[in-house]
């Protein structure tokens, strides 16, 4: 996927438009990507019409760390245009579209070392309620005055509006990668004997460790591990459940309680993701949280026909 030699932002792009004209200014309408998220936060109302968002790469300055992206494009896609140039980014490679990856706010497994998706999304570009394009942050990562569109889009779930476009912050990708195991290590006492790992994952009983960077760097944290227990190399983290939990960090340690049995979840430590193999009971949000949810929904959708059956309520 060749991205054409043109300035990273794009005034005026006749797919966009095209785009806006297929979702239109009037009845339900939803966008779908691979589905690998379809049902978070609730069943899509089925007079609702389902459409696909743009492909392609538009722009990508290897030397800014930045790309432009058309939502519909695969992760898988879009991660091996930035390989070629040695980056990569922290949106998350589970099979699905980068705008399911935004529209749902997942971040990768290693965000610890790639970072949040909600902070690297720097421009957004989607079609509001009327079938307007609208853009909002910027396509660089210097700071960008003004409200901060990008971060609001990211986990709305296309309620606010349908994502056609983003601008990606990228970063390298690393010298060494290399997942460890322990059976007997206390995954929350590992933060305080690793500078950085990129990922630090727990099931209730076995601890794995993603450490990456210059090799050197990688081997001297390697053998600091083992004040934290045995470890030995794996072929990579475990298996992931298939439902997702958002949780503070620190209720994981909840987690071996009556809620869970041990192997029944992966939690992410110092994020608060866990991976379980039963739904998240829905969250309920403070009454002030449900006023400024139902407020936005009102000023972005006010007929309500953005991804209808779908609230961040219960996502």
């Amino acid at each position: 996927m060749d991205a054409p030699k043109q300035p990273l932002l794009a005034v005026d792009d006749p797919v966009l438009h095209a785009f806006a004209e297929e979702v239109g200014a009037e009845g339900p309408v939803a966008i779908e990507g691979n589905r690998t998220r379809w049902h978070v936060g609730g069943d899509l109302a089925a007079d609702a019409r389902v459409i696909k968002a743009p492909t392609g790469m538009v722009a990508y300055a290897p030397e800014e760390m930045t790309a432009q992206v058309r939502v519909g494009t695969p992760v898988a896609e879009f991660h091996a245009a930035l390989a070629e140039k040695g980056q990569r980014s922290a949106l998350p490679e589970r099979g699905g579209t980068v705008g399911g990856a935004i529209a749902v706010g997942q971040n990768a497994l290693s965000m610890l070392g790639r970072g949040r998706v909600r902070t690297s999304v720097l421009q957004i570009r989607y079609i509001s309620s009327e079938g307007r394009i609208i853009s909002g942050g910027g396509p660089t990562v210097k700071n960008v005055t003004g409200f901060d569109l990008p971060r609001l889009m990211v986990g709305s779930l296309g309620t606010l509006g349908l994502l056609a476009e983003a601008v990606i912050r990228t970063n390298p990708i690393p010298e060494v990668s290399v997942w460890l195991r322990s059976d007997d290590a206390d995954p929350f006492g590992i933060a305080a004997t690793v500078l950085k790992p990129s990922a630090l994952l727990w099931d209730g009983t076995a601890t794995w460790v993603e450490l990456e960077g210059h090799g050197i760097d990688v081997a001297a944290e390697t053998a600091a591990l083992a004040a934290s227990g045995t470890f030995r190399e794996a072929e990579g983290p475990p298996a992931l459940p298939a439902q997702r939990w958002s949780l503070k960090p620190s209720e994981l340690l909840k987690l071996t309680g009556a809620e869970f049995e041990t192997g029944e979840f992966v939690a992410s430590v110092g994020t608060g993701t866990v991976w379980a193999a039963k739904p998240q009971p829905p969250r309920q949000l403070n009454r002030a949280a449900q006023l400024l949810t139902h407020r936005m929904k009102a000023e972005f959708d006010p007929p309500g026909r953005l991804n209808p059956g779908r609230t961040v309520e219960t996502a």
